[in-house]
C-alpha cells in the first residue's frame, strides 16, 4: 500500500512485539520484521501476510552488518521499533562473561547497530525510534544486576540519541514496562523459582496502545518516556 507508514520492527515474534505488530499490521501499515534466522523470518510472514523480513542475529552485533549488507533494506523507514530483548538473572558473584555479553549484544549493542543502519532512512523521514526499555531500566535490583546494567544502557542510547537526532526531526521514545505477560515473563518467573500467573500482570496489548500513543502523536509533540506499570 503506497504512502502507508513503514515500520522495522525487532521483536515481533511474541508478547509486546507481536501485539504492536499486529496492530500496525491491521490498520495497513508496512511492516519490515526482524529474525534472527531464514526460518523464523518464514514463519512471520506467514503470520502477517505481506510484511517484508531482515535477517540477522542480534545476539551476534558484529555481524549485523554484514547481514544487512547482503539484503534489500527499505528505503523509507518511518519507525524504528527496538522490542527484541533477553534476561537471564543472576547475582553478580554467579554471572559469566559470557552471561553478561549476551544481554548486553542482544539489550543494547544490537539496537544501536541498528540505529545507526537506518538513521538515514529515518532522517529523511523525520522519523520516530522507540526503544522498548524495562523497570529494570530505572532501577537495579538483586539478581538483575546483567539486564538491568543493559537496560541503564538502553536508556542513555536513547537519551543521547534524542539530543543528536532533533535536529533533524527524529523523535526518540524510552518505553519503559512493567511485568508483562509474555514468554519472557514465564522465563523470569522460572528462573526466580516462583508460579507464574499472567492474570498478574499487564497484558502486552495495554502496552501496544501506549507505544501507538507515542507512536501517532502529533508532530507538535514527543514522547521522551513513557512508564507502563501493572494496574492490578
Amino acid at each position: 500500500m503506497a504512502g502507508m507508514p513503514t515500520h522495522v520492527i525487532t521483536g515481533a515474534g511474541s508478547g509486546i512485539g507481536a501485539a504492536v505488530a499486529r496492530r500496525l499490521h491491521a490498520r495497513g501499515d508496512e511492516l519490515v520484521l526482524h529474525a534472527r534466522s531464514a526460518g523464523r523470518a518464514k514463519e512471520l510472514t506467514a503470520e502477517f501476510p505481506g510484511a517484508r523480513t531482515l535477517v540477522g542475529d542480534l545476539a551476534d552485533p558484529d555481524r549485523l552488518s554484514w547481514a544487512l549488507s547482503h539484503q534489500s533494506l527499505p528505503d523509507r523507514v518511518d519507525s524504528l521499533l527496538h522490542i527484541a530483548g533477553v534476561v537471564d538473572l543472576g547475582e553478580i558473584g554467579e554471572l559469566t562473561p559470557k552471561t553478561w555479553r549476551h544481554q548486553l549484544d542482544v539489550n543494547l549493542v544490537a539496537p544501536a547497530e541498528l540505529t545507526r543502519h537506518f538513521l538515514p532512512q529515518l532522517r529523511a523521514s523525520r522519523g520516530h525510534v522507540v526503544f522498548v526499555n524495562s523497570g529494570a531500566g530505572l532501577s537495579a535490583h538483586a539478581r538483575w544486576g546483567a539486564y538491568a546494567a543493559s537496560k541503564h544502557g538502553l536508556k542513555a542510547l536513547a537519551d543521547s540519541l534524542r539530543e543528536e537526532e532533533h535536529g533533524n526531526g527524529v523523535r526518540v521514545t524510552s518505553v519503559y514496562p512493567g511485568r508483562t505477560a509474555s514468554p519472557m515473563q514465564a522465563k523470569v518467573h522460572r528462573q526466580e523459582g516462583k508460579d507464574y500467573d499472567p492474570g498478574r500482570w499487564i497484558d502486552p496489548e495495554s502496552v501496544a496502545t501506549a507505544l501507538l500513543t507515542a507512536l501517532d502523536l502529533p508532530r507538535d509533540a514527543e514522547v521522551n518516556d513513557l512508564t507502563v506499570r501493572p494496574g492490578r
